[in-house]
């Protein structure tokens, strides 16, 4: 074996290692452990202008999903955090697509910085690039001025899902491009609080054909989240607004 792949090897091991020893030391996941979780939907309406090339963010479409909003400290109540929002959407007879942004700057310079904030309505961005084909793309969700708030909290956030169906708008970009949406997340019935401790995501290994995840965050979330579900006893498809694991 090469020198450098057994270095990336024993890299890999260690930080599985210390990820799940983390994770069972908080009893809880390690990234994001405070969350609400929602029966939603994904509707596609495809991406304006050129292609990206995958097909399902390019082709119109309808999925169930499952929604989770989380803080990543967390820090108390209404306090500034790096706000999490997992997007799972179910497709029938194929792996689920499992789409994982945080809260972050709009601008080109800011997308790939996880960045705290008060507010679940905003600017959130995957922070790590993806290939498709041999463009770099960023996905993101972003604050629809036409929905209900989110508020600032995470009682707040059940509060409008019960109240209303809040919306965020889904959107890809090239590096230094401007977000072109295609698409929307809508939140439905909030999830038991067993239900959403049995969610498992898998933003490596989840997506959908044509797309991949590239570059050293990529490489970090893998073994991290890897770590993370092992500790809790998860797989990287379990649980879900379906009531099934997919």
């Amino acid at each position: 074996m090469p020198p450098a792949a057994t270095v990336t090897d024993r890299a890999a091991v260690a930080v599985d290692r210390a990820t799940a020893a983390l994770t069972r030391l908080r009893r809880a996941r390690l990234l994001h452990p405070a969350g609400r979780s929602f029966a939603g939907e994904v509707v596609v309406w495809g991406t304006p202008g050129p292609p990206t090339g995958v097909p399902l963010l390019d082709d119109p479409g309808r999925f169930p999903a499952t929604v989770r909003l989380s803080k990543g400290v967390p820090t108390p109540g209404a306090w500034p955090d790096v706000l999490g929002l997992a997007v799972r959407l179910h497709r029938e007879g194929d792996r689920p697509f499992d789409l994982l942004v945080s809260s972050s700057g709009a601008a080109p310079l800011l997308r790939n910085l996880p960045l705290p904030r008060r507010r679940f309505a905003g600017t959130y961005s995957t922070i790590m690039p993806f290939r498709a084909g041999r463009r770099r793309l960023f996905l993101a969700a972003l604050a629809d001025p036409e929905s209900p708030d989110l508020g600032r909290s995470l009682p707040e956030v059940a509060a409008a899902a019960r109240a209303d169906a809040p919306r965020l708008v889904l959107a890809v970009a090239s590096a230094v491009g401007p977000w072109r949406p295609f698409g929307q997340v809508s939140l439905g019935a909030q999830l038991s609080a067993r239900d959403d401790a049995a969610l498992a995501f898998d933003p490596i290994g989840n997506l959908p054909p044509g797309l991949r995840a590239v570059g050293p965050i990529a490489w970090l979330r893998e073994h991290t989240y890897r770590g993370s579900r092992r500790a809790r006893g998860a797989v990287a498809q379990s649980g879900g607004s379906m009531g099934v694991t997919v």
